[in-house]
């Protein structure tokens, strides 16, 4: 659940782009501002920068760009092409009133971009698109959710849809209105939708027209759900193989276990018998490893004792049994690179990069040097380097390695990068944001061993940021009750008055190992907090990555012990060093672990906060065990399952300390926010927790979302969220 918090516009666009009953085109707003003070208004006016590419002469960039209607409730999505230099003007490729997005160069003035769930093509001529350039490739009738072209181009593969009815029966064709789901095994439910179908690759030959299912027959997802897309396949340069993720589990098998593969498909045989899994040892597809090496499913039962120690084990075997996902060839075609992990069932363990020699058959770790995530890579032309973006100390910068496993960091904003595209040896294009600014795309020259330049190529919201004062945010460190040093960022309002007496929030992360990094949210946004009047703590306490490995485990089964003093720590230490913060006026928020470290601290804060904000948090550990959906992330944070009569004891502690065991001693008003389709955490979290403040007489309301996941995707929703969330923290803090 680390990613858990983290607002991918890609995912919002898709879910935005179903409800498409006003075809109006939705375009780059020219919101006028009132004041100088960000507004929600004037956030969901903002422009998402998408994906992008670099055409193949390296002299233009072709990006997508996602504009939202607060009327229409929606979004639409264009592409726009600009020089790669300073100060050039963007110029909007398209005006469809369809959605088109995903751009890739297929020639210096040929692109293909995907609409409607198809396939497209189009010649671009002095930046302007031709009245018969637009061409449709595929016919799938809308199927396609993401495609890769192969590098001869005489191939592409499709993602689509196929029916799935292992876990959830098939509807009885005598039944076609009924609503019931028999269901036979878990993973019924994955995110936010139910599973009946899963995902499968198409590899598509342009000259015949033949189309052919890599996984045919097969009950396994490619890529994986619910994030995966593209990214998580690759051609070889030859194209005559293709390197895909896959977790071969079904049901209860998937549910408690990461432990995904890549395989190498050999595209001219077309047999699936004929893949190798890269993983275990070029082990044929769907065979199951050496007993001695495998997981079972009675393991579920008592982790801690299993699982774990397994996991421990097999640091000297080379088979990976952790995530293992994204690959990525060297340019020479003679390695395979992608990011892996240790052990299975924990989704937030290190992220390291692992590189498989084709040749011999080994594989090697080059980041072990780095105690933290690789998040993001791409290959140097001489197939020898590797780019790659990490967070260390609350930022996400560019580091280097080789494949001797030296590791280089290149650069040190106080910002976050959050992708990355090789333009040649020395020059990156890279996606940037921080606190107070949007994304948008910068081109980074590498000299040596450091970052020489940097350049922003777009100003996507400058239109908008223009007209609004910004806050600051700077870095702290102060001593935890372990002694150890802990980083927490304090974010200051827009015209700070340093003799001002500020109401303050203490930000709650969530994963609950996700960074509390330069990170941009269109829902928890640092900016229009602080515009709103508030000064912001957002600690990086124990169990967040960026600060070592150690740190980042130490909140494994131990979800109400040293976070929480961090969390304590922080606030008090800016209560009593920091003048400008109201001790008078203090509130917790956050969302997911962020949430139900709200709903613990709720019963445990000794009368420091005046509010609460709990966003889809959890609230009964022992009614989330058997309610979320991955249960591989219950039996690694919790320790073990709450029915073991001999669970270790620091599963013990986890169940003892759950937030709702601690009701009686709530006394602070709160608000509880969910959404009903959130599978992760399910909705009876909040209105239990909401529930039980008002049977207290204890000052609560509810927000829920009918029609939302673990994340707020609609316009109007968005907005909903915003205003009640100022509207109680004026309430009860009196801004």
């Amino acid at each position: 659940m680390k990613r858990i918090l983290i607002i991918f516009s890609a995912i919002a666009v898709m879910s935005a782009c179903k409800q498409q009953e006003d075809k109006t085109i939705i375009t780059r707003s020219d919101i006028k501002l009132e004041s100088d003070v960000m507004t929600p208004e004037a956030l969901w006016a903002m422009g998402h920068i998408g994906s992008y590419a670099v055409s193949p002469d390296q002299k233009h960039l072709a990006y997508q760009v996602s504009y939202y209607s607060v009327e229409q409730n929606r979004s639409h999505t264009v592409l726009y092409l600009q020089d790669i230099a300073e100060g050039a003007e963007p110029h909007l490729l398209t005006t469809h009133s369809e959605s088109e997005s995903d751009p890739v160069w297929l020639a210096d003035n040929e692109l293909a971009f995907a609409s409607e769930g198809e396939v497209w093509t189009m010649n671009i001529r002095g930046r302007v698109l031709k009245a018969k350039g637009r061409q449709q490739l595929t016919k799938t009738n809308g199927e396609v959710e993401g495609f890769l072209f192969s590098p001869d181009q005489k191939k592409i593969i499709l993602i689509k849809q196929v029916p799935f009815h292992d876990i959830i029966a098939e509807r009885p064709a005598d039944l076609p209105k009924s609503t019931g789901r028999v269901v036979n095994d878990l993973m019924y439910r994955h995110w936010d939708h139910y599973v009946e179908s899963i995902p499968h690759p198409f590899v598509l030959d342009l000259e015949t027209g033949e189309e052919h299912d890599i996984l045919e027959g097969q009950p396994y997802e490619c890529p994986m759900e619910p994030f995966g897309g593209i990214e998580q396949l690759a051609w070889s340069p030859d194209s005559k193989f293709i390197a895909f993720t896959c977790r071969t589990k079904t049901g209860l098998d998937y549910s408690i276990s990461t432990d995904s593969d890549i395989f190498l498909y050999n595209v001219e045989s077309g047999n699936l018998d004929d893949t190798k899994n890269l993983c275990k040892g070029g082990i044929e597809f769907g065979v199951v490893p050496d007993e001695g090496l495998a997981y079972h499913t009675d393991n579920m039962l008592n982790p801690t004792k299993t699982l774990k120690e397994q996991a421990i084990n097999k640091k000297s075997i080379d088979y990976n049994v952790g995530y293992d996902q994204n690959p990525k060839f060297s340019p020479d075609g003679k390695y395979v690179a992608w990011t892996s992990m240790e052990r299975d069932g924990y989704e937030a363990d290190r992220q390291r990069l692992c590189v498989y020699d084709l040749q011999n058959g080994t594989k090697q770790y080059i980041t072990e040097t780095f105690d933290s995530n690789v998040d993001d890579f791409v290959w140097a032309s001489d197939s020898k380097t590797i780019y790659f973006l990490g967070v260390w100390h609350a930022t996400e910068n560019l580091y280097r390695t080789n494949l001797n496993g030296e590791v280089t960091q290149l650069s040190n904003y106080q910002a976050d990068f959050g992708s990355l595209q090789l333009i040649d040896d020395t020059h990156l294009l890279l996606e940037r944001h921080d606190y107070m600014h949007p994304a948008d795309l910068y081109l980074c020259s590498v000299d040596g061993d450091a970052v020489a330049d940097i350049q922003q190529i777009t100003h996507e919201n400058d239109h908008i940021l223009s007209q609004i004062a910004a806050g600051t945010s700077e870095a702290r460190w102060i001593k935890t009750t372990t002694g150890e040093d802990m980083h927490y960022w304090i974010v200051k309002p827009p015209h700070f008055d340093p003799n001002k007496k500020y109401p303050t929030l203490l930000f709650c992360e969530g994963g609950p190992q996700s960074p509390v990094s330069q990170f941009w949210s269109y829902r928890w946004n640092f900016m229009i907090m602080a515009a709103q009047g508030y000064v912001i703590i957002a600690p990086n306490r124990h169990g967040l990555p960026g600060f070592g490995l150690a740190w980042q485990e130490e909140i494994s089964g131990d979800w109400t012990g040293q976070c929480m003093q961090d969390y304590l720590a922080a606030i008090d230490d800016a209560a009593e060093n920091l003048p400008y913060v109201d001790r008078d006026r203090l509130a917790a928020v956050g969302a997911s672990f962020g949430g139900f470290s709200v709903y613990y601290l709720a019963g445990h804060h000794d009368k420091r906060f005046k509010c609460f904000i709990a966003h889809d948090g959890a609230f009964n550990l022992e009614a989330m065990y058997t309610e979320t959906e991955e249960n591989w992330f219950s039996n690694w944070e919790y320790d073990d399952a709450y029915w073991n009569k001999d669970q270790t004891a620091r599963a013990h502690k986890t169940y003892e300390n759950s937030p709702h065991r601690f009701v009686d001693q709530w006394d602070t008003p709160i608000l509880c926010i969910h959404g009903e389709k959130d599978y992760r955490i399910n909705a009876t979290q909040g209105m239990s927790a909401f529930n039980a403040a008002r049977m207290r007489g204890i000052e609560a309301q509810l927000l829920i979302f009918p029609d939302e996941n673990h994340w707020v995707l609609k316009p109007q929703n968005g907005i909903l969220w915003q205003r009640t969330y100022f509207q109680w923290l004026s309430r009860w803090l009196g801004v």
